[in-house]
């Protein structure tokens, strides 16, 4: 079983898409920010890591270069809604700091679904 962390500070996102992801066979750990996210990396084996851009505490941008800088392999989807600035903006720059694949909010779970098997083949 491929296993996600899932990171997003929206409570309702988190489980709506934990239980979309775990009825197709994945298992999940989820994280309302950033803060503890490069120690559960670096605790765990994770397959994928999905995180928000926007977030207060630590942001996802913050979070991608923190993980990177342990485990530059591990495929990160970043998935941002956008706030002060469009969310094409924000994902351009989840890009450049390493996030392998992005989705822009509002996203379906079959959407989710199918970017996630792309991305781990």
């Amino acid at each position: 079983m491929k296993k996600i962390l899932f990171i997003d500070d929206d409570p309702f996102l988190r489980e709506a898409f934990s239980e979309i992801l775990q009825r197709n066979g994945f298992e999940v750990i989820t994280l309302e920010d950033g803060k503890n996210a490069k120690n559960k990396v670096h605790d765990l084996e994770f397959d994928l890591v999905i995180t928000d851009i926007v977030m207060p505490e630590k942001e996802g941008i913050e979070t991608i270069t923190e993980i990177r800088s342990i485990n530059e392999s591990i495929p990160i989807l970043a998935i941002s809604g956008g706030g002060r600035i469009s969310p094409r903006s924000h994902l351009h720059l989840a890009e450049h700091m390493g996030a392998n694949a992005t989705l822009e909010k509002p996203f379906d779970g079959s959407t989710l679904i199918a970017k996630i098997n792309s991305m781990l083949g």
